[in-house]
């Protein structure tokens, strides 16, 4: 079976990357403990934006988890005041060794 890849790239100026930050933070234990299929979840950050990179057991988790309450209400919710355009969002598959 391929395991999967959730990337979320999001344009978040600087001064509010801290808060950001917290937000992360704050959703990454409860992501690990209750999201069905969630392996890992990962914060990259560059000058240019704010990736968060989820890895998944299947692309059906991945697609599961994006119809959440969790991402869509909760994660979403709290992240929007921090944005300056739309985040990306896209999945991987890979083949797991």
């Amino acid at each position: 079976m391929n395991k999967a890849y959730l990337e979320v790239t999001m344009q978040i100026p600087a001064a509010a990357r801290a808060n950001a930050g917290e937000v992360y933070s704050n959703y990454k234990e409860p992501f690990l403990r209750t999201i069905p299929g969630a392996e890992s979840k990962e914060l990259l950050i560059r000058k240019e934006d704010v990736q968060v990179l989820h890895r998944f057991d299947s692309r059906a988790s991945a697609e599961s988890y994006l119809k959440s309450a969790m991402f869509g209400v909760d994660i979403v919710g709290d992240i929007k005041p921090y944005l300056t355009a739309e985040p990306e969002v896209r999945i991987y598959e890979y083949q797991a060794p």
